[in-house]
This record gives C-alpha cells, sequence and structure tokens, in this order.
C-alpha cells in the first residue's frame, strides 16, 4: 500500500488543475535547482525518479534540455513516459525523440549518451502495464486525451 503522502500527491497530479499548471511550473524549478547543484538534485524526482533528457530538435537540431519523470528499469534502461500530463498534443521531446533517437541524459549526477526507441505492440503494452503499476495517474491521463502515449525506452549508447 502506498503511502498517504504519495497517494494523495498521486490524486493531485491527476486533476485537470495540475495538468495546466505542472507543464509550466515544475520543468522550470526542475531546470534552475539541477544547474544550481551542478546535476545532483531534480525537485520533482523526490515525487518520481526523473533525468534531464537533451536532444536535438526535431526541426532545428538544436539541444533541447527538457527534465522529465522516468521509470528506472532493472536492465538499466528507462521509460519514458510522454503522457504531457493528460493534455492534447504530443510532448515536443517525443517528436524530437523521434527524429534523433541519439540523446544524452542527466541521472543522479551523471551524464552519458543514450539511445531512444518508440515503443510498439506487445513491448509497448507490458511496459504500459509496468507504468501504470509504478505511476497510476498515467491510466487518468490517457483516459482524457484521444492520442495513444507515446513510450520510450532509452539505453546506454
Amino acid at each position: 500500500m502506498a503511502p498517504v503522502g504519495l497517494r494523495m500527491m498521486q490524486k493531485v497530479s491527476a486533476t485537470r488543475t495540475f495538468a495546466k499548471v505542472a507543464p509550466h511550473v515544475i520543468p522550470a524549478m526542475d531546470r534552475a535547482v539541477h544547474r544550481l547543484t551542478r546535476g545532483k538534485v531534480l525537485l520533482s524526482a523526490r515525487m518520481l525518479p526523473g533525468v534531464i533528457l537533451t536532444a536535438k530538435g526535431a526541426k532545428s537540431g538544436r539541444p533541447r534540455v527538457t527534465p522529465l519523470a522516468c521509470m528506472p528499469e532493472g536492465d538499466g534502461s528507462w521509460l519514458l513516459i510522454g503522457s504531457n500530463f493528460g493534455r492534447p498534443g504530443h510532448p515536443s521531446w517525443t517528436a524530437n525523440l523521434l527524429a534523433h533517437p541519439a540523446a544524452e541524459i542527466s541521472w543522479r549526477g551523471e551524464s552519458f549518451p543514450v539511445t531512444a526507441r518508440l515503443l510498439r505492440g506487445e513491448e509497448r503494452a507490458a511496459a504500459w502495464q509496468a507504468a501504470l503499476a509504478f505511476w497510476p495517474p498515467y491510466a487518468t491521463y490517457q483516459a482524457r486525451i484521444d492520442r495513444e502515449i507515446r513510450l520510450f525506452r532509452l539505453t546506454r549508447g
């Protein structure tokens, strides 16, 4: 059973108000704190594990830095969920990874190259079930929108 604070945060994060406010506030706070602590602290990681993704812009090719929640996997890979807090469009970082799968992440103060792969079919279905067990509000986000939430697996290299 989840601790009371975690259950409360899951309820709050599933609200439409959170979906409107969080995309503007949380990444800005994460970028600032991450920069000030030289990559050692990510505020949102107090709620969910997180990475700082640096990927080339899909159109511009310029580096785009995005703090993201992630789901670490037992084999040393990471699952990124393009939920966009249950808002209609895909988050821009997903288009960046589709166009340029070679990226970099900062994870627990260490930066290294990764390769992103969009999950499909049975592999996506299994990852989606794991993501729902990890953070149940993803189901609320998916129920709110018509698009299928993109899932990416990041592997070192």
